[in-house]
């Protein structure tokens, strides 16, 4: 992880940005010792969230699998 003077940051920001989302993390170093660490936040997605397929059913088809599903169970 690359660490910056306080300086270096302000100067280059929108680098700086770059470098973290692309290597997780950078380290901002004040004069007086204090460090600050700038990392890109994770993004909430819910888990419901995903990509579809599809399966190139109609409507139709797929109340028959219901129908049979729900005759095999019964």
């Amino acid at each position: 992880m690359r660490e910056y003077s306080f300086t270096e940051a302000r100067q280059h920001f929108a680098a700086l940005l770059e470098e973290a989302k692309k290597d997780g993390a950078v380290c901002i170093k004040k004069r007086n010792g204090e460090m600050f660490y700038l990392k890109p936040a994770s993004t909430q997605r819910s888990p419901l969230d995903v990509q579809g397929v599809d399966l190139d059913l109609s409507a139709t088809d797929i109340v028959e699998l219901v129908r049979e599903g729900r005759e095999r169970g019964a």
